[in-house]
C-alpha cells in the first residue's frame, strides 16, 4: 500500500499510476496502522532531525529487513545498559592489600568511594554478606548480626528463591572462572568483580527481553518502548539488584496474556512472584477486570498455573531449608521503614519512631484501601480499563503505601508506565527526577566532612518523587473516566468518535461488560 496524494487513501502500489525505476518487490505490503512517533510525537519529531527529520509521507513503513524497530530498541536499550555499567564501573577499581610478596588484590572502596562516585550496588555488597564467596548455599548456609533492636539474628539468604539461586549460580561461575584463572591463566579479575559483571551480563539480557516483550505488547505503538530503554531510572539502577528478573516475568506475562494465551500468562506471572514479591499484584489486576467481562474460566487458567509453577519452585527449597526459605518474609516482616518512604518522612518530621507492629498493620491496610480502590475503579469507570492503565495503578499504589522503597523500585513502573501513559514529556519528567533522587541518597552515607547536602534535600526528593508518582496516576485515572482523551485508544487514521477497547488486553479485548448492568444500577441507587 501506498498513499495517494490526490485522494490521501491508501492503495496498492501496483495501482498507481506511475511506473517504478526498478523492479518492484514481490511483497509489497507496508505496515498502515503502526503509530509513527516523528510525526506524532512533538520531541520524537525534534530530536528526528539529528537523523534527517520524521519520516516521509510516502514512505513504505514496515519494508526495512535490517533496522526493524524491535533491533533499533535493542540497540538504544544497549546503549542505557552500557551507561549504567560503567556508572558503577567506579565500584568495581581494584588496589593492593599489603606489600611485597604477600600484596594481594581487594576492592577499592577507600574514602567513601562508592558514595562519592554515586556507583553503589547492592549486588557488590551481597556477595560477602550473603556469603557468596564462601560458596555457601542460600537457604541451607546462617550467620549471625545484629537486629534493628539491637539482639543477634541468626540470618539466611533473604531473597526469594528464583533471585537467590540466581545469585548462587552466578557466584559459582564465577569462582570457576576464577579457577580457571589460576589452572590455565584465563584472563580474570577479583571474584567480587567477575561476579558483578556476570550479574550484569546476564541482568541485562533480561532488560532486552523486557523491551522486546514490551515492544510487542505495544503493537502498533511499537516504538513507544524506546522511553523504557532510554530511561534514566535503568542507566541508574539497572545494575544496582537484582530486578531485572521480575520485571523480564510481568512484561512477559502481559505480553502472553495480549496473546490470548492466558496459562502461559501464569507461568511467567509464577516464575515472577518466585523471584520478587510483586508480580502477584498483576493477578488481582487481571481478576477484577475479567469478573467486569465476564471472563472468569480465562483468569482461573491464569491463577491455577501462576500458583502451580509458584509451588514447584519454593516446595523444594521450602521442604529441605524451611527456616531460610522463611526468612524473606521474617527479614521485610522486621525491618523498618526505609528513608525512601513517606512513614520516614513523616517520622522524621513528627521525631518519633514507629514500632514495628504498628507500622506493618499500617502498611498492610493502607495496602488493602489500595486494592480496593483500583478493583472500584475497574468495575465503575465508564468504560472497561486498560490492563496496562490498572496494572500501572496497582504497582504504584503499593509502592507508595509499603514501608520499602528501594530506588530500584522505581524500575518496575517503567514498562507499565510506557503501556499505560503515552506522554513522553510527563514520563521523562518522572524517569529523570525519579533518577536524580540517587544523588541525595547516596549523600546519606558519607562522613560529615564529606556530605555534599544536608539531609533536608533527600526529604524534598522523595517529597517530590511522590507527587510525580501521583501525578501519573491522575493522568492515568483522567484517561480511565475519559477514554476519549486516551491516545492509545485512538487507532491512526480513524474518526474520533471510533475508540478502541484494549489494543493489549487479549480475551478482554472487545469483550462485553457483564457487569455493566449491575454497575448502573449501582450508579442509580
Amino acid at each position: 500500500m501506498s498513499e495517494d496524494i490526490s485522494t490521501g487513501r491508501n492503495v496498492p502500489i501496483a495501482d498507481r499510476d506511475w511506473e517504478s525505476a526498478g523492479v518492484l518487490a514481490q511483497d509489497q505490503r507496508v505496515d498502515t496502522q503502526r503509530v509513527l512517533p516523528s510525526r506524532s510525537d512533538e520531541i520524537v519529531a525534534a530530536a528526528s532531525s539529528v537523523v534527517g527529520g520524521p519520516v516521509g509521507r510516502h514512505a513504505a513503513i514496515g519494508r526495512s529487513r535490517a533496522w526493524t524497530p524491535i533491533r533499533v530498541l535493542f540497540l538504544l536499550a544497549l546503549c542505557a545498559l552500557a551507561m549504567g555499567w560503567f556508572g558503577k564501573s567506579g565500584c568495581l577499581q581494584q588496589a593492593e592489600s599489603g606489600s611485597g610478596a604477600s600484596s594481594t588484590l581487594r576492592l577499592n572502596w577507600d574514602n567513601q568511594r562508592q558514595y562519592t562516585n554515586l556507583c553503589y550496588s547492592d549486588v557488590i555488597g551481597l556477595y560477602s554478606a550473603e556469603k557468596l564467596d564462601e560458596g555457601a548455599f542460600p537457604y541451607r548456609t546462617y550467620w549471625y548480626e545484629k537486629g534493628p533492636d539491637g539482639q543477634q539474628v541468626k540470618r539466611y539468604m533473604e531473597y526469594p528463591v528464583i533471585t537467590g539461586l540466581y545469585m548462587y549460580g552466578v557466584a559459582w561461575l564465577a569462582q570457576q572462572w576464577d579457577s580457571a584463572h589460576e589452572k590455565w591463566g584465563v584472563p580474570a579479575a577479583l571474584d567480587v568483580v567477575l561476579f558483578f559483571n556476570l550479574v550484569a551480563l546476564g541482568l541485562a539480557l533480561f532488560w532486552l527481553v523486557t523491551i522486546w516483550a514490551t515492544a510487542l505488547t505495544a503493537r502498533t505503538r511499537v516504538w513507544a518502548a524506546w522511553m523504557a530503554a532510554l530511561s534514566p531510572l535503568v542507566v541508574v539502577h539497572i545494575f544496582t539488584n537484582f530486578d531485572a528478573i521480575a520485571m523480564a516475568m510481568v512484561a512477559l506475562a502481559i505480553l502472553c496474556w495480549a496473546r490470548r494465551n492466558p496459562w502461559l500468562a501464569g507461568v511467567f506471572i509464577g516464575l515472577g512472584t518466585a523471584a520478587k514479591l510483586y508480580p502477584a499484584l498483576l493477578l488481582v489486576v487481571l481478576l477484577v477486570l475479567c469478573l467486569r467481562a465476564g471472563k472468569v474460566r480465562e483468569f482461573v487458567e491464569a491463577a491455577v498455573s501462576a500458583l502451580v509453577v509458584w509451588l514447584l519452585v519454593n516446595l523444594p527449597i521450602f521442604l529441605l531449608y524451611r527456616n531460610g526459605w522463611w526468612e524473606f518474609f521474617r527479614y521485610n516482616n522486621d525491618r523498618p521503614a526505609e528513608r525512601d518512604t513517606l512513614y520516614r518522612v513523616i517520622s522524621d518530621a513528627a521525631g518519633f519512631t514507629w514500632h514495628t507492629d504498628l507500622l506493618n498493620a499500617l502498611s498492610l491496610g493502607l495496602l488493602i484501601l489500595v486494592v480496593i480502590g483500583v478493583a472500584a475503579v475497574a468495575l465503575i469507570a465508564p468504560q472497561r480499563p486498560r490492563l496496562a492503565q490498572l496494572a500501572f495503578l496497582m504497582v504504584a499504589g503499593f509502592l507508595m503505601v509499603n514501608k520499602v522503597w528501594s530506588p530500584q523500585y522505581s524500575l518496575w513502573l517503567v514498562p507499565l508506565a510506557v503501556l499505560a501513559i503515552p506522554h513522553t514529556r510527563l514520563l521523562f519528567a518522572w524517569m529523570v527526577v525519579d533518577a536524580l533522587v540517587w544523588i541525595p541518597r547516596m549523600g546519606l552515607y558519607l562522613d560529615a566532612d564529606r556530605r555534599w547536602l544536608p539531609e533536608q534535600w533527600f526529604t524534598a526528593a522523595i517529597v517530590l518523587r511522590l507527587v510525580m508518582v501521583l501525578a501519573l496516576c491522575a493522568v492515568v485515572l483522567w484517561e480511565i473516566w475519559h477514554p476519549e482523551d486516551d491516545p492509545i485508544r485512538r487507532a491512526p487514521g480513524s474518526p474520533p468518535d471510533e475508540l478502541l477497547d484494549d489494543p493489549a488486553g487479549g480475551v478482554l479485548d472487545g469483550a462485553p461488560d457483564r457487569l455493566a448492568l449491575r454497575r448502573s444500577a449501582l450508579t442509580a441507587g
